[in-house]
């Protein structure tokens, strides 16, 4: 599905595990950019708004690289954009369960592939930049993409790939560790 920000509810039909192409500006942000955020106010209309968890690099306004950063380090600070309105949260490794609930009927996280960063890049044309005195990693870039490829992690319906695969991983771990009959 190809998805165009800002988003509206058609990110409520995904489910966990589908595969989306979004376009359109996204606003990177990391732990000082959401605390900023949270203290001072969001400096972009959230409503719709999709947050890239993300510190890019940019030389001479290009970006060079622009991978993921592991999102559940937002996990306790994400609350009160989903409240303001985002849709969609944008990055690696999944998120918590509090926030698949505060997800739930209102957004997706939508995950990149770690490791691909000059492949997001070249999806992205720089648009402009909050919070520049917070540095490069941490201050808020507003990024337009182009059909940046992202599958969805957790759904509006409580659906979470992580949380799938994890416990699937843990079934078979603990069937590995179980006796054999006979021995």
């Amino acid at each position: 599905m190809d998805l165009v920000t800002p988003l509206g509810n058609e990110v409520l039909e995904l489910r966990a595990g589908e595969r989306v192409h979004l376009s359109g500006i996204v606003y990177t942000a990391r732990d000082e950019a959401h605390l900023r955020m949270k203290e001072e106010g969001i400096p972009f209309d959230p409503k719709g708004a999709a947050i890239y968890h993300c510190g890019p690099v940019i030389q001479n306004q290009t970006i060079i690289a622009a991978g993921p950063t592991t999102s559940a380090r937002m996990n306790a600070c994400s609350k009160f954009l989903i409240d303001r309105g985002v849709k969609a949260l944008i990055g690696k490794g999944g998120m918590g369960r509090e926030v698949a609930e505060q997800l739930f009927g209102r957004g997706v996280y939508l995950a990149f592939t770690g490791g691909c960063a000059a492949l997001a890049a070249s999806r992205m044309q720089l648009k402009g930049v909050y919070f520049e005195d917070l540095g490069m990693a941490e201050a808020v870039w507003a990024i337009e993409l182009d059909q940046l490829p992202l599958v969805v992690g957790i759904d509006s319906h409580g659906g979470d790939l992580f949380d799938r695969v994890m416990r699937r991983a843990s079934m078979r771990f603990r069937k590995m560790r179980q006796p054999k009959a006979g021995l």
